[in-house]
This record gives structure tokens, sequence and C-alpha cells, in this order.
């Protein structure tokens, strides 16, 4: 049988002293994603961009199938990070992120990732983020580039750049969920056990959390519940009842947790139901509406369309012109 879609190829790059985990992230997110048919809907390549053999930050030897040549056959090319902000990355390979650019394809640089491109001068002239702790040596070197050190990812086309470890799971899910609709991303976050949706101008700087406790499971069950059924008029009020908390105690349990207010989790929740409902294409946008819990198809035009930045309807036929694409092949 015929796979119903070309694999996209995305090209990691690996490096002399990479973090495993870096390595990881863009493999753990794309890798196991299936067409219909159930062929690989990626192929994530490993793309050495000097030796084979890459020496790891954590002692042991990664040897990678591809060097700097694999870069060429990528539509997406992810640098997971850098191991030093002071070390410049080899000429050869920013020359290909350039000729990269220049055709079309996505670049993403997660974590001190966004260092690398902004040597390759893809960052200048637009919004970037990257780790916190570096933000201000990156805004010194790069003063051309617009740094929102506080925002957890950056979407700028073709462009991305991300903050640290978790930030760039939130990244790679963004990707996944343009590319394939918030369902399969949603299973995919199942599967690793993280959000399925942190918007990317949420804030890195989330407050560490407090022991568990009693509390902390009752807030769990009541977000879990609420997104359960994100068409009920929730207020922050009725949610904190039904938790047995006061209002101040829940609003605050609930940004140690999720990293956001309330109501932006409760916003977030009703637009991934929006997303879900709109894929299918079988739905009006009255019923829609009213079951994602913006109540008028007015309401879901605003809020969808500045959040996603597109309007439901284009989303919509975006994710039926995919489906007549596949059915085709």
């Amino acid at each position: 049988m015929e796979p119903l879609t070309t694999p996209i190829t995305i090209a990691v790059a690996a490096y002399q002293g990479i973090n495993p985990f870096h390595l990881s992230i863009p493999h753990t997110v794309f890798s196991n994603v299936l067409n219909q048919d159930g062929t690989p809907r990626f192929r994530v390549m490993t793309c050495a961009l000097e030796e084979n053999q890459i020496e790891s930050s954590m002692g042991f030897s990664i040897t990678t199938q591809y060097g700097i040549e694999g870069f060429q056959q990528a539509d997406i090319i992810i640098v997971p990070s850098w191991h030093r902000i002071d070390v410049a990355p080899p000429e050869e390979f920013i020359d290909v992120l350039k000729q990269a650019n220049r055709h079309g394809v996505k670049i993403v640089g997660l974590c001190l990732g966004a260092f690398v491109l902004a040597k390759a001068g893809l960052l200048n002239g637009k919004a970037a983020t990257t780790h916190w702790k570096w933000a201000n040596a990156f805004s010194l070197r790069y003063p051309e580039v617009e740094l929102r050190a506080a925002e957890l990812y950056i979407d700028e086309g073709n462009i991305l750049t991300s903050a640290g470890m978790a930030a760039a799971i939130d990244c790679c899910l963004h990707m996944l969920r343009q590319i394939c609709g918030a369902e399969i991303a949603n299973q995919v976050a199942r599967q690793m056990v993280v959000a399925p949706h942190r918007q990317g101008g949420q804030a890195q700087f989330i407050e560490i959390p407090l022991p568990v406790s009693r509390q902390d499971d009752r807030i769990s069950q009541v977000l879990n519940w609420a997104a359960q059924h994100p068409e009920l008029p929730h207020s922050i009020d009725s949610l904190a009842q039904k938790g047995a908390l006061s209002r101040r105690t829940f609003t605050r349990h609930v940004r140690q947790t999720t990293g956001t207010t309330v109501m932006q989790w409760l916003l977030n929740q009703r637009i991934a139901k929006a997303q879900r409902m709109l894929e299918s294409g079988n739905h009006s946008m009255e019923k829609v509406a009213a079951e994602s819990g913006f109540n008028t198809v007015a309401s879901l035009r605003q809020h969808f369309t500045k959040a996603l930045n597109i309007s439901p309807s284009s989303y919509r036929k975006q994710f039926k012109i995919k489906a007549e694409q596949s059915a085709n092949k």
C-alpha cells in the first residue's frame, strides 16, 4: 500500500557535548506519529555537525547516520540547543541554515539554539526567545533581535524559538498541532504525560509547586473535570467551590500548577475543544461554539483568531484540504 503522504523530513542538529535530553525532544514528539495507513508521518534524522560520533554531556557517545549533508534533505531543521554561548557554530552549518532559510525551510532554535539562529542572522528584525538565564547575554550580542525573554516559544512563521527544556517540548507540540491537528498533538502529549497545550506567550517563570497535598489533588480533579466540560459557564468562584477551596487559594495553586491564570487556562481548553471539532469538519459553527463554551459564533471567532492567528472557518478548511490531499494520494 502506498503511503497516504510523503513523510516530512526533520533534521536535528547534533554537536559535541550535546545534552541527550535536548536531542531526544524532537524525536519523542515526532518519531512515532503515523498516517492512517500506519506509515510514519515524519522522518526524523539526527545530523552531526562535525564528526559522526558525538560525545554527549552525560559521558556516553552517540553515533549518527547522517552528517551535515543530511540537512539538505530537510523540510524542518531543529537546533535543539547549543553547548556554550561563547563557542561559535561551524561556519559550514551557518551557511546551511542561511541557504535553508532562503529555500523556505522551517528552522527552529530550541533553548540556546536561538543563539545559533541569531548568529546566522535569521532572527534579525524578528521576535525571539531563549532560556531566561542567558537572556541578557543574548540581548547584548544580538540587539537587532526583539528578545521576548519571558515567553515560552515564539512562532515567526518559518522561524521558531523556544525557552528551556519544558518550553522546547511545548514548541514541538505546537508545530505538531499545526501540521497534524490538535487531536494528534494531544495524543502525543498524553503519551509524554505533559500539558497538551501551553500558549507560547505564557510566561517562562512558573512558581515552584508546593509539595503534593490534598489541596493539589483536589485542584487536579477540578481542572480535569473542567477540561472535560468546557461548555459549562465556569467561573473562578464556581471552580474554587467545586474544589472546596477559597478563591485566593484556588487561583494561587492553579497558577503554580499551570503557569497561567484560571481563566486563561480555561480559554485554552475551550480553544483546544474547538480545534478538535473543527478538524473533524462535520459540525456547524453554532455547534462548535456551543460545545466549546463560547456560546456564540462571534465569540468563538474572536478568541480563536486571537489565539491562533487563523479564523475557525479557515482552520477547518485547512484540515479539509489536507484530508482531500491524503485521500487522493
